[in-house]
């Protein structure tokens, strides 16, 4: 065998491994025998979305034919059925399928009232995560933390693998940027699950004055956070496969300011543009598709940019870090620099110290290392709350 035969044999053996691995893993929902018995006897209330399958079954008719009794379902952003665009109001109805009452946890307040809570015992929570601090799913969470602490009730999360689980990076969160899209001191790429997530919340105090909610977390069977790990069902309207998912952390900088990240097309989230980036040869144009993208930016007008759909997803996966060459070659071009921005941006980020990085002209390996002492600091507080061996 020559050697560049082995080193074939030697990489593809490797891939298959990893894989076999990425397929072994059980879902916390899968792991049915560790939290179907505190269900006995209680009114169970389920935070659930259209990721929340059990072997391709939903977890709500999962659990309805386990013989739990389930009062009502929360909607987190997206809906209960995952139909809905981001940022769109989600009414409370009916399920049709199963009668069960759903309830609206997407709305002003985006947490259970104590209305809403009425008569429920137990809380279910599971629903996929990217791994990114902006990315809803997290706060919703964190609020579902909080009413169960003020009124009383267990909660348990059923953790699901991160995909973007290898690696952290981005600024901490300043507290005065706090919003719904960035509740914690966390990096934008953390590296945890919404189950190590739960942990750090309840661990660190970071609940309205300081409740503790009664919480169990059930992990997932066989995970490895550095193994690749791809999505059963895409988490959401606009991320509709893994490269999506992948390019997410470092395409939503670009929701921040002038430039398309391609909502409104059957591929976004895989390349961003906008109609004056004339030189650039790839291009695209937005429209209004029902149930991802109502209105998008630029809507109707043609956008030159830069198309990510050929990049091997190896690559994507090897990177472990932001990709701000994506941002700083976008503000680069333009000669208004003064509108690239949105007053957004900085909500988004996390700290007006990024955009400032930006228009300064510093490099993506300047900008990284001003992160440092944080991640640093980040690391160690997080190392207390994995559930999972690190990277």
């Amino acid at each position: 065998m020559g050697r560049l035969t082995f080193l074939l044999s030697v990489l593809l053996l490797a891939a298959a491994a990893t894989n076999a691995a990425a397929a072994a893993v059980r879902v916390g929902a899968e792991r049915m025998e560790k939290y179907i018995p505190l269900t006995q006897g209680k009114k169970v209330g389920l935070v659930a979305n259209h990721t929340s399958l059990v072997n391709g079954v939903h977890l709500l008719d999962t659990l309805r034919a386990q013989g739990v009794n389930v009062l009502r379902v929360y909607a987190p952003e997206h809906g209960f059925r995952g139909t809905m665009e981001a940022g769109e109001s989600v009414a409370g109805y009916v399920d049709k399928k199963s009668g069960v009452e759903v309830a609206s946890i997407y709305n002003a307040s985006k947490k259970p009232s104590r209305e809403q809570l009425s008569g429920i015992q137990l809380m279910i929570f599971d629903m996929q995560d990217v791994g990114a601090r902006f990315y809803t799913y997290l706060s919703t969470l964190h609020y579902v933390m909080e009413a169960c602490a003020e009124n009383g009730i267990l909660l348990i999360v059923l953790d699901r693998p991160n995909p973007n689980g290898w690696y952290i990076d981005g600024p901490v969160l300043e507290s005065k940027y706090r919003s719904f899209i960035g509740m914690h001191p966390i990096p934008i790429v953390h590296g945890m699950t919404l189950g190590e997530l739960a942990l750090m919340i309840n661990g660190e105090s970071w609940l309205k004055n300081g409740v503790k909610c009664n919480l169990t977390v059930v992990p997932c069977e066989s995970y490895n956070r550095a193994a690749e790990y791809s999505l059963p069902i895409k988490p959401s309207p606009n991320l509709p496969n893994m490269r999506s998912v992948y390019l997410y952390p470092s395409l939503c900088l670009f929701e921040g300011t002038i430039m398309s990240v391609g909502r409104g097309t059957d591929f976004p989230f895989q390349v961003f543009g906008h109609p004056r980036w004339i030189g650039k040869q790839f291009s695209f144009r937005p429209r209004s598709i029902k149930g991802a993208s109502k209105n998008p930016l630029h809507e109707k007008k043609i956008c030159y940019g830069v198309d990510l759909r050929e990049v091997a997803l190896d690559s994507l996966l090897n990177l472990r870090q932001l990709n701000l060459e994506y941002l700083l070659e976008a503000y680069r071009y333009f000669s208004s620099k003064g509108k690239f921005f949105t007053p957004f941006f900085s909500t988004l980020v996390g700290t007006s110290k990024l955009q400032k990085q930006v228009e300064q002209g510093l490099s993506a390996e300047q900008i990284r290392a001003s992160w440092q002492p944080d991640l640093s600091k980040f690391r160690q507080l997080r190392k207390k709350y994995l559930l999972y061996k690190d990277f």
